[in-house]
């Protein structure tokens, strides 16, 4: 089991799953996934193109999603990001393709994903409920403290990422990545299968820019 899943989230949370997908690029990555990205900016355009902000949120995932950030007074961001390519016209950002194809399967599919450097996690990982004054070094190298209540991934040093605040820097991917984990938190009201095929997409684009990835792991928890 690649992330065990805690009595005190599944209390919290009942109907969540967790995602997880650990995956070997000894041959580092060389390739380019510009076309795949093309290809997903013109199927958000064509499915979501003509919807507005209140068609979207009836579709389910997107409803779990917004449901989840409401009780936290959040929108879910990357419903955001999703009208930001399907309607306004806006490309997928340049960045390293272990971050593009976790990005790429995010906005084709709406699920939320975290990806982090394998060899900068310490010991197994738990996907845990946060309680008060959780403290993380976030993304942009501040310490940030996570919302209780808020579904999170920790490994032995600390959190790896939570939903409403996002991942961590300590084990943020590199360009010199040889092995990522991506974690895929999902409310209730996602189905298990959406998470498996998701999974299978970042998978699929990794493979795209490096030709050797091995996929070590992959499981659907909760």
């Amino acid at each position: 089991m690649l992330v065990a899943v805690t009595d005190a989230l599944r209390a919290a949370r009942p109907g969540a799953l967790i995602g997880a997908l650990r995956i070997r690029v000894a041959g580092g990555v060389a390739g380019s996934l510009e076309e795949a990205g093309k290809e997903v900016e013109a199927g958000l355009r064509r499915d979501y193109g003509a919807l507005d902000r209140e068609a979207l949120l009836r579709l389910p995932v997107f409803a779990a999603y917004a449901a989840y950030y409401r009780s936290f007074k959040k929108t879910y961001h990357v419903l955001l990001q999703t009208e930001s390519v399907a309607k306004a016209g806006k490309s997928i950002p340049n960045s390293s393709s272990l971050v593009a194809a976790m990005f790429m399967a995010e906005l084709k599919n709406g699920l939320l994903t975290a990806g982090h450097d394998a060899g900068r996690i310490v010991g197994p990982l738990r996907a845990d409920i946060a309680g008060e004054g959780l403290v993380y070094e976030a993304m942009s190298g501040r310490e940030q403290t996570a919302a209780p209540g808020d579904m999170y991934v920790a490994d032995d040093s600390g959190v790896l990422s939570s939903i409403i605040y996002g991942p961590d820097r300590r084990t943020r991917l590199r360009p010199k990545t040889s092995e990522a984990v991506y974690v895929v938190y999902a409310p209730a009201g996602i189905a298990g299968a959406a998470v498996e095929s998701h999974l299978a997409d970042i998978a699929a684009y990794v493979g795209l820019a490096a030709p050797d990835a091995e996929v070590v792991e992959s499981g659907v928890y909760g």
